[in-house]
């Protein structure tokens, strides 16, 4: 046998070792994870449920689910175990400011300048919100192109819609041609 029939074996060997050894990783991972919990520590379970650790025995762990509420699960049902300031937020239910990050305003408020008070009292004075647009004049000369490059640009636009109409006609005689080939 040569090397190149053994080369895809090798390889596929080789694969499937690299994908039980980082298997093992993630298994060793979790289970280190598991006996570090502690008693007061807030966890997560497979099925997504946050709860509070109370008690843990050898094989199961008693879990308080809401005030008062217990419940024994098994160790391996235990996802992740969480740091203490992110169960809390989890249980608050707030989520955490960013000083980096704009804070979006509820209202357009801020669009304006002032508060939606001040808004509304100026709508109903009668002034009239200054939205940036300026009045253009109705005449005003194109001096932007000269008049070489707009002829160009006809001829541009001419040429395309007839390569357009040949297209079509092209593709409405195939058509045709097809449809006394299939009678």
């Amino acid at each position: 046998m040569s090397i190149y029939t053994l080369l895809p074996f090798i390889v596929l060997i080789g694969a499937m070792f690299l994908m039980t050894r980082s298997a093992k990783k993630k298994q060793q991972a979790a289970a280190q994870m598991r006996n570090e919990m502690q008693a007061g520590t807030g966890v997560r379970t497979i099925g997504g449920m946050f709860a509070t650790v109370k008690e843990i025995h050898e094989e199961t762990v008693l879990l308080e689910v809401a005030p008062g509420v217990h419940a024994i699960y098994a160790k391996n049902a235990i996802g992740a175990v969480l740091a203490d300031e992110e169960y809390n937020r989890i249980l608050d239910g707030a989520d955490p400011v960013h000083g980096d990050e704009p804070v979006v305003p509820d209202d357009a408020s801020s669009l304006t300048g002032g508060t939606a008070g001040e808004a509304t009292e100026t709508a109903d004075e009668g002034d009239k919100i200054d939205l940036g647009k300026a009045e253009t004049p109705a005449a005003e000369p194109a001096e932007d192109k000269p008049a070489a490059a707009e002829a160009k640009d006809t001829k541009a636009a001419e040429d395309a819609k007839d390569t357009v109409k040949a297209d079509a006609d092209t593709a409405k005689d195939d058509k045709k041609s097809g449809d006394d080939e299939a009678k």
